[in-house]
């Protein structure tokens, strides 16, 4: 058989293939393996070639080239651009298809496609927070994903549907920054001598983790802390610093501060807070403002409530004024005479101190009767002063006489037993003849 050469045309696939003559057998034991060979080299001429550009069509549409993107990195609650674009090829563009395996739905699935005609289209359930701002005539795919939860976490695909070279895609990791809730929980410790929990500051729910620590200044040893993390589930984790010591009076309002940072926050985070030891009322003091005028003191964390109050009787509210620690009597009468009782309180106890009143009746009446008596004894005393000096100390002035009316009247006294004092001018008494 001669050599030959054949041609096949099978769906667009063009081969060449080439047969070379077969010797022809020189004995008979060999006849039977040339129709074999002929045979065969017949079926492999129809069918292979037809088998060969079936299978190198579907490979040229199954075949993919992948590119890695950088991931993009967005807080919670902010917006998220997935990028994706093809370049230098002139193959044309047929369709855009997004894929993506996240924390909501972990199994890979398509979301959105693209096509020059029908635009972006959702496929299995539509979200708004999704927005095509790419040009498909350019080549772009580019994705704008709004208010980024959690659940958005994870991996993008967008692949290019080419002719005739295939596809091409591209994924892009989607990272979600998650800042903490921070915040400082006071333990409310009481005045005591064991070591206690003073406060505890939390950064919850961050991701990454934050790092939580005190600034204790100058409390040193007085104090200690601890610190412990939990990560749950959704990849956030929460860390909690103590804040430990001996409630003691001198530690009462001091100020430390709890420092946050991390790279879940754009920028450290303090909060201040200020120890409280807490304790109920001390010794209670009632206090002299002015006349009138009492205060009730007393030591206390929280502060003490003052309340004023009479013993047996009510206060009467025209005469007493109760500003919160202060007492004032508004006017001295036997009325406001009684027992008054200062009570301080707080949440963890209370204390009481006791203000006795007393006002004499008619007090004011008895001073101006006392200033009306001096006086009286002031003008009697002159009078006395004045009879002594002029010799008459029974009834009157003496008067100046001249002459034998003075030497008659002398005598006529000195018979009755009367010792005259001659005086000029003595006092200006009654006038007798």
């Amino acid at each position: 058989m001669p050599d030959t050469t054949q041609y096949w045309n099978l769906e667009g696939c063009f081969s060449r293939q080439s047969h070379p003559g077969i010797t022809r057998a020189k004995s008979e034991e060999n006849k039977l393996r040339v129709v074999f060979f002929m045979l065969l080299r017949e079926f492999m001429s129809r069918y292979f070639p037809t088998i060969i550009c079936r299978l190198t069509i579907i490979s040229a549409l199954l075949l993919t080239r992948e590119t890695n993107s950088g991931s993009v990195t967005v807080v919670q609650g902010g917006t998220a651009i997935l990028p994706c674009q093809i370049i230098h090829t002139d193959d044309d563009l047929t369709q855009i298809t997004w894929q993506r395996t996240t924390r909501e739905k972990p199994h890979n699935d398509n979301f959105i496609t693209i096509q020059p005609r029908e635009g972006p289209r959702f496929v299995n359930g539509h979200d708004d927070r999704f927005k095509y701002i790419g040009n498909f005539n350019n080549k772009i795919g580019t994705l704008q994903l709004s208010s980024v939860a959690l659940k958005d976490e994870g991996s993008y695909t967008c692949i290019f549907t080419l002719f005739p070279s295939g596809n091409q895609k591209t994924e892009i990791p989607l990272i979600v920054i998650v800042p903490p809730f921070t915040s400082v929980k006071d333990n409310l410790p009481t005045l005591g001598t064991e070591e206690v929990l003073f406060a505890t500051c939390t950064a919850a729910g961050s991701k990454p983790p934050a790092e939580v620590r005190w600034l204790t200044d100058a409390l040193g040893e007085k104090v200690r802390t601890t610190t412990n993390s939990i990560k749950y589930d959704n990849g956030t984790t929460t860390t909690v610093s103590s804040l430990f010591g001996v409630p003691m009076r001198e530690i009462n309002g001091h100020q430390v501060q709890c420092v946050i940072s991390g790279d879940s926050l754009s920028t450290e985070e303090t909060l201040p807070f200020t120890i409280q030891i807490y304790f109920s009322p001390t010794e209670v003091n009632i206090t002299v403002i002015s006349e009138g005028s009492f205060e009730c003191l007393t030591e206390a964390n929280p502060s003490a409530n003052i309340i004023w109050s009479r013993s047996g009787k009510s206060l009467l509210q025209s005469a007493v004024r109760v500003e919160g620690a202060k007492l004032q009597l508004l006017s001295l009468n036997s009325d406001l005479n009684g027992l008054y009782q200062c009570e301080a309180t707080n949440a963890y106890g209370s204390k009481h101190g006791q203000l006795y009143v007393h006002v004499a009746s008619g007090a004011c009446s008895a001073a101006w009767a006392l200033f009306l008596v001096v006086l009286f004894l002031n003008v009697m005393g002159t009078a006395a002063w004045c009879f002594y000096k002029s010799g008459h100390l029974q009834r009157f002035c003496w008067q100046n006489f001249s002459g034998n009316e003075a030497a008659d009247g002398r005598a006529e006294q000195e018979q009755q037993g009367e010792h005259p004092l001659t005086a000029v001018g003595a006092c200006n008494g009654p006038h007798l003849d």
